[in-house]
């Protein structure tokens, strides 16, 4: 049954992917873009991507035992509780546009992210690059990497577990917070910031950098999550060293930020965990 599912499942997520890519490409230059409360930006194609998406998947969330945690519903800071999840095993999670503001400038690096997350565990997850042509996603079984997705002449590889070896050569992906909270230690691979969650999580999967360093919303990550790990690659916790393999509600701030990780965590394989937390060093004040 789950693999039937699953079939069904992965056919909404493409379709949804696919059209909301189109949506993407038709309005990156006039995308109306403007700022949220938290400083975040907002843009048409957020909006009309989230519209989408609750649409595509009606029928599940109507059925009961889904639900959708969309980045643009302001609703998604009530289901961020213990006895709702209980009668919710099956967790939608979009971020319609990752990486808004390269977006908003017209940047190919933003991303359409939705993952289904199963009993607490990621399970199926699919990130479409629109203005990239490129698509990662997980079918419960295995990922896949493709070129040209969508076209007539698209390229599929299968993503294979991946331990780099830290060298000169070596790209540690971070997010911009890390220029304020953290200094780095230039031992051996260097560090490049795209501001792109989908960047963070997707790339070092296919071997574009040996892991990476966030502190993001569930929504950013949702996507990527079982793309990674069947790429032999964990999220671990910067504070206690602990993979993150569950979606417990005690791993996520609440009030003005719901969804929101309270710990950094490193994204990488298990050998390589170690020595990248070493070349971190927190900054005065950094909790």
């Amino acid at each position: 049954m789950d693999e039937l599912n699953a079939r069904a499942y992965m056919d909404v997520m493409f379709a949804l992917v696919r059209e909301g890519g189109i949506i993407a490409l038709d309005l990156i230059d006039s995308s109306r873009p403007e700022l949220k409360p938290d400083s975040s930006v907002i843009t048409l194609a957020d909006l009309s991507i989230s519209k989408l998406a609750a649409e595509k998947l009606a029928p599940f969330l109507n059925a009961g035992g889904h639900v959708l945690i969309d980045e643009e519903d302001p609703r998604r800071g009530e289901y961020l509780d213990e006895a709702f999840l209980e009668q919710h095993p099956f967790v939608w999670s979009l971020d319609p546009v990752d990486a808004t503001r390269a977006y908003a400038n017209r940047m190919p690096h933003y991303g359409i992210s939705i993952g289904l997350i199963k009993d607490r565990q990621p399970w199926l997850g699919v990130v479409y690059f629109p203005s990239l042509k490129e698509l990662f996603y997980c079918d419960g079984d295995s990922a896949y990497f493709v070129k040209e997705a969508f076209m007539q002449g698209e390229v599929r590889t299968k993503i294979q577990p991946f331990d780099e070896v830290l060298s000169s050569r070596s790209v540690f992906i971070a997010s911009d917070e890390m220029l304020s909270h953290f200094e780095w230690r230039q031992q051996d691979c260097r560090v490049m910031i795209f501001a792109s969650a989908v960047c963070e999580f997707c790339w070092p999967a296919i071997g574009r950098g040996c892991g990476s360093l966030s502190k993001v919303y569930l929504w950013d990550l949702a996507g990527s999550w079982p793309v990674f790990q069947k790429a032999g690659l964990n999220l671990y916790s910067l504070k206690t060293g602990k993979r993150l393999d569950r979606m417990d509600t005690d791993i996520f701030e609440r009030g003005q930020t719901p969804w929101k990780f309270k710990d950094y965590y490193i994204l990488s394989s298990e050998r390589n965990h170690f020595l990248l937390s070493q070349r971190l060093v927190k900054k005065g004040g950094v909790e």
